[in-house]
């Protein structure tokens, strides 16, 4: 049940992909990063993808719950 593709795993890295979806993109309004095509990028990519592995995971759980 622990396996690698658990549902806790799955939501803790979503709300770590999330989290940090956000805080990129606060750096380049404060100024403390560069705001480059890049760095856009991957703030997008990884909100996208941590809001996709969150929903997995509250899904995988639910369906868990229910069996």
């Amino acid at each position: 049940m622990g396996g690698p593709f658990s549902p806790g795993r799955l939501i803790a890295l979503g709300v770590l992909l999330l989290v940090l979806g956000v805080v990129g993109p606060m750096l380049m309004v404060i100024g403390l990063l560069e705001s480059t095509f890049l760095l856009n990028g991957a703030s997008f990519v990884a909100s996208s993808i941590g809001l996709f592995l969150g929903m997995l995971g509250v899904a995988m759980h639910s369906g868990r719950r229910r069996s």
